[in-house]
């Protein structure tokens, strides 16, 4: 169990912790010439013969040093929220409780200190004092015991109360990735690089490759203490300190407010959605985009809140909000957070993480609204995912989902209606009776396409997908695509796709010009006429070229040079035969080989850049193997 305290400057909490350990921390010069907790400190002891050791954080109480009681009150499993009885509820009081509530932390004890220099009655009104304070929160029924650090008086009480909370104490999950906030890091003669902390999640042993954040940098474990004893891992809701190794790895590279983590779930980011709490105490409502200090782990960085349901939010409300960074910052959902004002001088409010990949567009579209409000009330990744699927048209990312929740894939059990569909970059979720609906949609825009330009055979995938107007990565969408190409549902003639009943015919004008014109372009071979040099009417003939070039039975190269279908696919074999020998297919190389001049074939190879075909470099061109020219050219 890690117990941290909590209170008012002066109020006797390091006394207390001494006289409940028999130690007297590790006090720094500084502290001790001025009689006041600056930093953290910390002690370990077993609280009776036989049981484990608890760790303990002795918190600062002044307001100036709120921003290092923060840092050490992150991933505790107890406050002990110490108020003396001579001075009864102060300030800090009241911020340092307002921040144990905030951070979610599951238990609290209060200890009245100082009662050997008060009267009873003194002690009784500042028990009424405490009753009043803790009523409307989670801490209500919070024992209350009276205690002196010089008399010994109820010390052993508050001992038990602390062994009882230490039995209570839920085992934390560790089947996800470790983390740990960093809040000390020093150099041992004889080990190197040391950094402490308290392990969030997950278990960590020696030899383990972690990744240092933001730094980015890859570290690995020399050796480990839990709980202050060594051992070989250590797992979540220990204090952890961890002897470190890496390339260049310096200290002075390395203070607290970093982290680190597993390296499947490093992934830091600097926009984040929140469940914002404004504190009751607030004297005025909170503004959209107004600046604060954020407190997260160990971290303090600045930065703005977004909110998402509105202009403004009253003292004691909560909302939806969207935090933006200025300092890259590695949370899961869950996490809990402390907004504190511009100067860092009052604390405003908290949250909980909802998503740490908060998007930077439709952040307040209704479906994103509903994700949100899913994120916050529903229990468990399997209990969130429908929601979050129901409310997405491009699919979800699984492993931006096991760094969201820190729950690694293997361990999912996925419900009957969720889909993984597989893509070119990765897979995606999607609610399966979603997927379906997008086809469906497909195919009723591919219907109107064809209505609205009879003459063409079709659109090929990329102009399908702009005139779909669809939300789909295009990965996702050439998945969507290929399995209505499968199940025949849609055609394709070259590259065009079209509903299978969809048919395109020239008129009998058109036919009977195009009788005449065919043995010209198919006498030509590589090197087919002008249309000036057709024998027939220019405008005419320019007319029914385009029209076939749209039903994909010609293609224009430049203005007035076509070349038919099947000369075309022939070229793209040659140019296919050509990287077989060389990758990098040069102008004079394509130019040698079907007998043409410089300028054409730089004609035909630029129009096979526009195709998608060839991408250029320099004045070499490679095959892009994913054109549908490619794909059904004989290769």
């Amino acid at each position: 169990m890690i117990v941290a305290t909590a209170g008012h400057i002066d109020h006797g909490k390091t006394a207390l912790l001494q006289a409940l350990t028999g130690q007297a921390g590790d006090r720094r010069r500084e502290e001790r010439e001025r009689g006041m907790t600056i930093d953290l400190g910390y002690l370990y002891a077993a609280l009776a013969p036989g049981e484990d050791l608890t760790g303990f954080i002795d918190v600062p109480g002044h307001e100036r040093f709120t921003h290092n009681m923060l840092a050490g009150a992150q991933g505790i499993d107890l406050a002990l929220v110490v108020v003396a009885a001579d001075d009864g509820v102060m300030p800090q009081t009241r911020e340092h409780l307002a921040i144990v509530e905030l951070l979610g932390i599951p238990r609290a004890l209060v200890a009245i200190s100082k009662c050997d220099r008060v009267e009873p009655s003194r002690v009784h009104a500042v028990r009424e004092q405490l009753n009043t304070l803790l009523a409307p929160g989670p801490y209500a029924r919070a024992p209350l015991i009276a205690v002196s650090s010089v008399t010994g008086e109820g010390i052993d009480t508050l001992r038990q109360a602390l062994l009882d909370a230490q039995r209570e104490v839920q085992e934390r999950r560790l089947d996800g990735g470790f983390r740990l906030w960093i809040d000390r890091a020093f150099s041992v003669a004889g080990a190197g690089i040391v950094v402490t902390g308290t392990a969030l999640s997950g278990q960590v042993a020696a030899g383990d490759t972690l990744m240092l954040g933001p730094l980015g940098k890859s570290v690995r474990v020399r050796g480990l203490h839990a709980q202050n004893q060594a051992a070989e891992t250590a797992i979540a809701g220990q204090r952890v300190a961890l002897n470190l190794s890496g390339e260049r790895l310096a200290l002075e590279q390395i203070h607290r407010g970093q982290w680190l983590s597993a390296e499947w779930l490093y992934a830091p980011t600097q926009r984040v959605d929140i469940d914002l709490q404004l504190l009751p105490s607030e004297p005025r409502a909170f503004e959209h985009f107004q600046p604060v200090h954020v407190h997260v782990g160990t971290q303090d960085v600045t930065g703005r809140v977004a909110l998402l349901e509105g202009s403004s939010l009253a003292p004691a409300e909560r909302m939806l909000a969207q935090i933006l960074l200025n300092a890259p910052v590695q949370v899961v959902k869950g996490d809990p957070l402390i907004l504190r004002d511009q100067s860092a001088q009052r604390t405003l409010g908290g949250g909980r993480v909802l998503d740490p990949f908060a998007p930077t567009r439709h952040r307040r579209s209704p479906e994103r609204i509903a994700q949100l409000q899913a994120l916050t009330n529903a229990t468990g990744f399997e209990g969130i995912l429908p929601a979050l699927l129901a409310n997405s048209d491009t699919g979800l990312d699984p492993q931006r989902l096991e760094r969201q929740f820190n729950h690694p894939r293997a361990t999912w059990v996925l419900p009957v209606d969720v889909r993984l569909i597989e893509t070119r970059q990765g897979p995606v979720l999607f609610n399966a009776d979603r997927w379906q609906a997008l086809k469906a949609e497909l195919l009723r825009h591919l219907a109107r396409f064809h209505e609205l330009e009879p003459d063409q055979m079709g659109p090929d995938r990329d102009r399908l997908r702009r005139f779909c107007g669809t939300a789909l990565d295009r990965p996702a969408f050439i998945s969507l695509l290929d399995e209505l190409l499968a199940s025949s549902a849609i055609e394709t003639t070259g590259p065009w796709l079209h509903l299978p009943e969809h048919q395109v015919r020239l008129s009998d004008e058109d036919e009977a010009l195009w009788q005449q014109l065919q043995p010209l372009f198919d006498a030509a071979g590589f090197d087919p006429p002008w249309v000036r040099d057709l024998g027939h009417d220019e405008a005419r003939v320019r007319l029914l070229l385009r029209k076939m070039a749209r039903l994909g039975l010609m293609h224009q190269v430049v203005r007035d040079l076509f070349y038919t279908d099947t000369m075309i696919r022939r070229l793209a074999t040659t140019l296919l035969q050509l990287a077989d020998a060389n990758p990098l297919i040069q102008v004079a190389a394509f130019r040698d080989t079907v007998g043409l001049g410089r300028k054409r074939s730089v004609q035909i190879l630029e129009y096979f850049d526009r195709l998608g075909l060839t991408r250029r470099f320099g004045d070499k061109r490679h095959i892009r193997l994913d054109n549908a020219l490619a794909q059904r050219t004989d290769h």
